[in-house]
């Protein structure tokens, strides 16, 4: 049985030691439950979650559970309200926050988190995205580490753009 086993092990060690895939710093991302919007992201190992360009954010109760809807908040957006169901509320604490003893807990930003289909290369997976006006910043969309990991990725800061446009 142990020679079985040990078997197993080998034939499996090279599918559980999968290389990651590289991507860019910068990525072209799919949205396909935002009418297909395609934008720029920023992969940001330094992030934990992802976060998507959104206005108009008001969270609401449908059904008994938490919902909410929003705009998208980036260059050429549409006019049009998406309503999501909210996986959870996270609390983000400003990196200003980060050095101070005496942290204020009124100084956390809550934020919806939805879980959303997002379209990287030919690779489609369900992320945690919180909402938030990123509208001041070059790109609409931060790729996280939890996000990086669902897409077995791992970032070449020197390199951009190195998936084919997203084909979902």
């Amino acid at each position: 049985m142990k020679s079985l086993l040990a078997l197993f092990a080998l034939v499996a060690l090279p599918v559980m030691a999968a290389e990651p895939t590289l991507y860019g710093r910068y990525e072209y991302i799919a949205l396909p439950e935002i009418g297909g919007e395609v934008l720029k992201a920023k992969m940001d190992t330094g992030a934990l979650t992802a976060s998507l360009s959104a206005k108009d954010i008001e969270t609401f109760t449908r059904d008994g559970e938490d919902w909410v809807r929003f705009r998208l908040a980036t260059k050429d957006a549409s006019n049009k309200v998406f309503e999501h169901k909210v996986a959870r509320i996270s609390k983000i604490k400003s990196r200003s926050d980060e050095d101070d003893d005496e942290r204020d807990s009124s100084d956390v930003a809550k934020r919806p988190v939805v879980d959303l289909e997002l379209c990287l290369g030919n690779v489609k997976r369900t992320v945690e995205v919180n909402l938030t006006d990123r509208s001041h910043f070059n790109y609409p969309l931060l790729i996280g580490a939890k996000a990086l990991r669902e897409f077995g990725a791992a970032v070449n800061p020197a390199r951009r753009y190195t998936a084919d446009k997203p084909d979902c």
